[in-house]
């Protein structure tokens, strides 16, 4: 479809004031993680919105279009809309995987990942035994591929389904970056909410390695007493 329609709402969207929120909540300065990405103020609410008109017009090649733009919106767009796709379309779903692995350095952001790999790559893994893809993007150098790994196992997760979430947690444990942190106590959390027995067995071996930001994630929700004891194994 043309994009000039799209285009045109999100225009007329657009929100100066709220552009500068957005370039300092997700650090866009120099050096950071988000560094050059450009916003045009439109809310999460308001995206949705939008792809409730659009989701179903947008081809492929539309959505890749929208997912080279520069502006954050356009990106989030375009995965909201393919994971609409994605659940609508059952005989479309290993094309859309395929397309979303090959433009995993144009879902750059954690927002983006998060709205995105666990009902995409999640979905579409938990029905497949070589979960193998998981692993080796968990050794990327490209974070938000190691994001992407860990990320997508919150479908598992979801499920009952553990194995993968503790395997690659222990692979990222010394990851450097705090985003990976964050989601690794994040997906440990979720399986705490599900089984505590095997999350308190993750954390007797690995609590002492886990970084700091990642433990208090995944013990957020412990008694006080049970948080106080994974933080002193630290």
């Amino acid at each position: 479809m043309d994009l000039l329609p799209l285009k045109s709402d999100f225009q007329s969207l657009s929100n100066p004031a709220k552009i500068i929120v957005f370039k300092r909540f997700f650090k866009t300065g120099p050096g950071q993680y988000g560094e050059g990405d450009q916003f045009l103020g439109l809310t999460v609410p308001q995206i949705r919105s939008l792809s409730n008109q659009y989701w179903s017009k947008l081809s492929l090649a539309n959505l890749s279009e929208l997912l080279q733009s520069p502006y954050h919106e356009y990106r989030t767009l375009a995965l909201v809309c393919l994971c609409r796709q994605f659940e609508k379309f059952p005989r479309r779903r290993r094309q859309i995987f395929d397309f979303y692995l090959a433009r995993t350095r144009r879902i750059n952001n954690w927002d983006l990942v998060d709205i995105s790999s666990p009902r995409i790559v999640g979905a579409y893994l938990f029905e497949q035994k070589d979960r193998s893809i998981l692993y080796k993007l968990a050794q990327s150098k490209n974070l938000w591929e190691r994001r992407i790994a860990i990320i997508s196992t919150l479908y598992f997760i979801k499920n009952h389904q553990f194995s993968d979430t503790l395997s690659l947690a222990k692979i990222l444990l010394d990851d450097p970056h705090d985003l990976i942190h964050k989601a690794v106590g994040w997906m440990l959390r979720e399986v705490g909410k599900r089984d505590q027995k095997i999350l308190f067995g993750f954390l007797n071996l690995y609590a002492s390695r886990l970084p700091r930001t990642a433990l208090r994630y995944a013990i957020e929700r412990l008694s006080i007493a049970d948080r106080k004891h994974f933080l002193h194994l630290s």
